[in-house]
């Protein structure tokens, strides 16, 4: 019996740890496999962000046409936030964020029948008022509003229209050429298709803010 103890343990003293392979900085190699781990928990974790931030509280947009010129030109990044208010799809379901737009703010939005395309206009009416338009210039619930942002004036007359309840009436600054509320094709724009506030241009070619024109009325 101490003849087998004996060597078992002179086999035990004989046996060899496992060799560690250290890197540069005398610290153990990673394998290929818990590298491959770190990176798709690394990537994942990236994704869940993202989604996250796109989702409650902000998403770059680029302005596509020149419908709010000179407002916003063709090719800006604008910073659209949804902190304040939004609209967000989460699984598939579209859910308001927030508060509700006020008037004249900036909005990245979408239309009735135009599935996921953004527009970028302005909120003109609040649900409940009376829009017209007269000779150019803009009457909300029968009072002349000024508009300083305006490149031109409408060459139209409209109205007078009441927007319904938990929809808002949206027009672009360069009202001669914008689809937008005041086409039967688009009409008053659900409270749920306003995606969010656009609060600021992040990239340009040119010089160019969410400022007031300085045109005269």
């Amino acid at each position: 019996m101490a003849d087998m103890e004996l060597e078992q343990k002179t086999a035990e003293v004989g046996k060899k740890e496992p060799e560690v392979k250290l890197d540069k900085n005398g610290k153990p190699k990673k394998t290929l496999k818990r590298e491959l781990l770190e990176w798709v928990a690394a990537l994942a974790a990236a994704v869940l962000i993202t989604f996250v931030i796109r989702t409650f509280i902000f998403e770059p947009v680029r302005v596509d046409g020149d419908s709010m010129y000179p407002t916003l030109h063709h090719g800006e990044i604008m910073y659209v936030s949804k902190t304040s208010y939004g609209t967000s799809n989460i699984f598939g379901k579209y859910v308001t964020l927030g508060g509700n737009p006020e008037r004249f703010d900036v909005v990245v939005c979408r239309y009735p029948d135009r599935g996921s395309t953004n527009f970028v206009k302005r909120v003109v009416g609040l649900p409940g008022d009376t829009i017209e338009i007269k000779g150019g210039y803009l009457y909300v619930n029968g009072e002349l509003i000024p508009e300083k942002f305006l490149h031109e004036r409408m060459n139209y007359d409209y109205g007078p229209y009441t927007v319904p309840e938990g929809n808002y009436f949206l027009m672009g600054d360069n009202r001669n050429n914008s689809n937008d509320s005041r086409s039967s094709r688009v009409g008053p724009v659900p409270r749920d298709m306003i995606v969010g506030h656009v609060e600021a241009v992040i990239w340009h070619d040119i010089p160019s803010t969410l400022e007031d024109a300085n045109m005269k009325d």
